[in-house]
């Protein structure tokens, strides 16, 4: 029974989202309960295309990569996939009509993260963003505004700017990894053995733009969606305060996080300004 192995897929990525991301899962526990095995859908698909670039090292990462986005189109063409993430992820694509660009756009991006050498300007550093983190962004936007064309179409530019400023704040949280374990650096013209307060100020500058424009978005998402996506918002922005508050020294040197305590705290004071109207 196909239906079966449908659940059993849908599942799978839940079991995904919930192992890897305590945040994200109890954002999407927030949404509308028919939207959330599409976005776990999309986060099972984004987090195992991630996992093969980031910590597959004694693999061919190059091979493993090229052959899941072979098989993620198959399983969009076909219908079907024996792989039970992308079994999932290509019937969220086909029923909401996620485009292929955006799907492309995501994977070059992990394909860019197969140079650890590679030194980013300001065009790649945008064009990295917008692979990774904007147009996951618009995936899950296509699911909320579920077919309205219009609405998605009113939302595009913050919806990406939503997700710019989420990665924008990984790149901080991770740089200690990413710089002395995987060799990366994200940000154009910095000079992390040179890495300061003035320096991080002046990203900090930047995500809180990209937040401002999120938030503008997220007042108008559908009813469905707005507090789902309110509930990661407040998470992110409570870790970029923290971030904000920690000297570049400890950055460098340390991955900031928010207590799964704190994060409950955080969800409860969520849901008292959604339910008085506040947000």
């Amino acid at each position: 029974m196909k239906a079966l192995f449908d659940q059993i897929s849908d599942k799978t990525s839940s079991m995904v989202t919930r192992s890897y991301s305590t945040s994200f899962s109890l954002g999407i526990l927030f949404l509308d309960r028919a939207l959330h095995k599409h976005i776990y859908a999309v986060y099972g698909f984004v987090r195992f295309a991630d996992e093969i670039v980031d910590t597959f090292h004694d693999y061919d990462k190059a091979y493993l990569l090229e052959d899941f986005k072979r098989q993620t189109y198959e399983a969009i063409d076909q219908g079907i996939s024996l792989n039970p993430i992308l079994n999932s992820f290509q019937e969220t694509v086909n029923k909401f009509s996620i485009d292929r660009e955006l799907i492309e756009t995501f994977l070059q991006s992990m394909e860019m993260d197969l140079n650890p050498d590679r030194e980013y300007d300001q065009q790649t550093y945008e064009n990295y963003i917008l692979g990774s983190a904007e147009v996951v962004g618009l995936m899950c936007l296509k699911v909320f505004c579920y077919g309205d064309q219009s609405q998605y179409d009113a939302l595009k530019y913050n919806a990406m700017k939503l997700g710019s400023a989420f990665q924008k704040i990984n790149f901080l949280r991770d740089l200690k990894a990413d710089y002395k374990e995987l060799g990366r650096t994200y940000f154009p013209g910095v000079n992390l053995t040179k890495f300061n307060d003035l320096t991080k100020a002046e990203i900090e500058e930047d995500i809180e733009k990209d937040f401002k424009a999120g938030f503008e978005g997220i007042v108008q998402l559908p009813k469905k969606a707005r507090f789902g996506v309110y509930v990661a918002y407040v998470y992110y922005y409570a870790l970029f305060r923290k971030i904000k508050s920690t000297p570049s020294s400890v950055i460098l040197n340390q991955r900031i996080r928010i207590p799964n305590r704190n994060k409950y705290g955080l969800l409860v004071s969520s849901y008292l300004r959604h339910s008085f109207n506040i947000l």
